[in-house]
């Protein structure tokens, strides 16, 4: 099997992963693990959320930790070789997004958002799927035109946690338009755990021979069921380079309870155990990777190291099994 050489991984744990947890993350703690990330050879992190931060309370912080990485004297100096992405899924958003680079601590890339069902799409953005394309028709040249790149995504590609079965060739059909529109890339996302491997590589492959330049596309899977290694590896072997992913595997709807306090996020659970979602694993993904020959360009030790920590901010054992078991040893000593 011929797979990748090399790949790019983006660690999003800070925004995806974050955002579902039911406790107030602080945002020192989240400055840590940007920082770490980035030290460990990341090149593109998540940071935030720039929505309203009522619903969604874990990005109260949004301006402040920006602000507070821009200034960090750990990684200020390899900022500019970093994707620094934030979630602008509206136009005040991505209003706030243009405004802070232009005060010099903003993202260099937005990221909005369609799904191929249009009752996902309408409960993430609140409009239509048309209003929606007129939106970013209208605002991704502004965000371009103050140096800001903009990620496009594509969801519930492998159906839809609200309506049931979705069409593949639907999240073809919206690739090329985020593209034609000006995405500077596009992320194909499963959020809920409905790809299997079979139908991943039914789609990738059906993604590159339609568009065939991985650089434009970035895989995002859930583990909400147990597939995601197992998707990654399906990616992988149709030659996608791009993936997301989070520590420990957490991630997934942002929470509708924080901190003891009922708050609306996205509404209630797509769900049955709101508790086993998540994102795969980045240290899992890293090792295997690493295993198979495929460079990460990664400090995969620390990578590690910073796994455990991320436990310790969250407040239980995560479900990464090499923090648990660790990496196949290279060279046996004792003998």
């Amino acid at each position: 099997m011929n797979y990748p050489k090399k790949v790019t991984i983006g660690e999003i744990t800070v925004r995806d992963g974050f955002q579902h947890e039911e406790i107030y993350i602080p945002t020192e703690a989240k400055l840590w693990v940007l920082e770490q990330s980035i030290l460990a050879g990341f090149k593109h992190v998540e940071t935030t959320n720039f929505g309203n931060p009522k619903g969604m309370p874990q990005f109260g912080d949004a301006d402040d930790l920006m602000k507070k990485l821009y200034a960090s004297k750990k990684v200020k100096h390899l900022l500019d070789d970093v994707t620094v992405t934030a979630v602008t899924i509206r136009e005040r958003s991505i209003e706030r997004a243009i405004a802070a680079k232009k005060e010099g601590w903003g993202p260099n890339r937005i990221l909005v958002m369609v799904s191929t069902s249009e009752a996902h799409h309408k409960k993430n953005s609140g409009i239509s799927l048309d209003e929606y394309w007129k939106m970013c028709e209208k605002y991704i040249p502004m965000a371009r035109e103050a140096g800001i790149k903009v990620n496009g995504t594509v969801s519930t590609i492998w159906g839809c946690p609200i309506t049931g079965p979705t069409k593949l060739e639907k999240a073809i059909e919206f690739t090329k338009r985020w593209l034609d529109i000006g995405a500077n890339d596009v992320e194909h996302a499963d959020h809920d755990g409905s790809a299997s491997p079979d139908r991943v590589y039914k789609y990738f492959s059906m993604l590159l021979d339609a568009i065939p330049n991985p650089e434009k596309h970035i895989a995002h899977f859930h583990v909400s069921r147990g597939w995601g290694l197992a998707n990654v590896l399906a990616a992988l072997q149709t030659g996608v380079t791009n993936y997301e992913s989070c520590f420990g595997g957490i991630g997934g709807q942002p929470a509708n309870f924080v901190d003891r306090v009922p708050v609306s996020g996205t509404g209630s659970y797509y769900y049955k155990d709101a508790s086993a979602v998540g994102l795969v694993q980045t240290e899992d993904m890293v090792v295997m990777m690493d295993e198979m020959g495929i460079d990460t360009g990664l400090d995969i030790d620390k990578v590690l190291e910073i796994g455990k920590m991320v436990e310790k901010i969250i407040g239980r054992r995560l479900r990464s099994e090499t923090l648990l078991n660790g990496r196949i040893p290279k060279t046996l000593t004792g003998n």
